[in-house]
């Protein structure tokens, strides 16, 4: 019998521990759920995130016919999957998410304008748009793979989520859809829309940029012979030093007017027939060579995209982007203007 105790006392010790030790391991884990709840949170978000990928958003509905200018043909695309081609496009995806999320919405309001108003100006017969910058430059899943390589992952990623985060989203103007203009650099300031086409457009208005300077495209230079210079622009600047005369400047500080010995031309005529990146430009005469200087690139009507992403380093906003640079918009739900488009098919 005295022999038996130990025993009984071992046994009474292996039951008690099955029954404490998964107690001892599972309530550290549950006191921190409680404490803190992290991991339920988390586990809700990712559902949450994985539902919302998986469910339709607002653009799915809406297609949009596109034509693939290297193969010569036309492929239909939804809108999402356009949009989100068109944004990584046209946009850097290491900009921050506020950036691409006003390139969204800019690139949005854009087609869903040209699709309601029928517009296929500059587009072959069946297609609504090219994929280049006549319109908007686009890229399929399968070339921004091979663009991307090996950071497509994490690039497409947040491409789709600035896409999605403005879902059904478009600019307006007094009720109107806007005409979402945008180019690269500035050179401090946006130019009037009258400045650089015709007609004046209340919202295209110039504002300051100077996020711009740090862009690695504010400033460039290109150098050609005096004899190509004359060809190009079909005017004559003689043997002296100075090369034409610049005589009017727009309220975006660039170049409006430049006098050659009483032929003018305007900034835009020049930029457009020289190649130049901006119509800010100043030049020099070198020998033979005719140095030119610019400052910007693009156009400069609408939103600057490196000034957008200067102002997303700052804290600001994709509203607050689109708002500085398109004066007196709105940011409005365009599921009317979209059901129109559907129901046009």
């Amino acid at each position: 019998m005295k022999k038996i105790k130990p025993l009984i006392v071992l046994a009474t010790l292996l039951i008690a521990l099955t029954l404490v030790v998964p107690a001892v391991l599972v309530l550290p884990f549950s006191d921190e759920h409680k404490a803190s709840g992290k991991l339920g949170e988390d586990l809700k978000k990712t559902s949450a995130e994985n539902a919302k990928a998986a469910s339709p958003s607002a653009d799915a509905a809406v297609e949009v016919a596109v034509f693939r200018s290297a193969k010569s043909k036309i492929e239909t695309v939804n809108l999402e999957n356009y949009l989100v081609g068109v944004v990584a496009a046209e946009m850097p995806a290491d900009f921050k998410e506020e950036a691409l999320k006003a390139q969204a919405l800019t690139a949005r309001t854009y087609i869903v304008k040209r699709l309601v108003s029928k517009d296929t100006l500059g587009a072959p017969k069946g297609a609504q748009v090219t994929d280049t910058q006549i319109h908007q430059v686009y890229k399929s899943d399968d070339e921004l793979r091979r663009a991307w390589g090996a950071d497509y992952a994490w690039k497409m990623k947040k491409i789709v989520e600035a896409v999605r985060s403005t879902a059904g989203q478009i600019l307006t103007y007094k009720g109107e859809a806007i005409q979402a203009t945008f180019f690269s650099t500035s050179n401090g300031y946006t130019e009037n829309s009258e400045d650089y086409w015709p007609g004046n457009i209340p919202y295209l208005r110039s504002v300051s940029s100077p996020w711009d300077k740090s862009s690695p495209k504010f400033n460039s230079q290109k150098v050609m012979t005096v004899k190509a210079f004359e060809a190009k622009l079909g005017v004559k600047v003689g043997t002296g030093s100075q090369v034409g005369k610049i005589v009017e400047r727009t309220t975006g500080k660039r170049v409006a007017k430049v006098d050659f010995n009483g032929k003018l031309l305007s900034g835009k005529e020049i930029r457009e027939k020289l190649d130049l990146r901006s119509s800010d430009f100043a030049w020099e005469r070198k020998g033979t060579n005719i140095v030119i200087t610019t400052k910007g690139f693009g156009h400069g009507v609408g939103m600057s995209q490196y000034g957008a992403n200067g102002m997303a380093e700052e804290g600001k906003n994709y509203k607050d982007i689109v708002k500085h640079y398109y004066q007196g918009v709105e940011i409005t739900s365009a599921e009317s203007l979209m059901a129109t488009i559907t129901a046009q098919k």
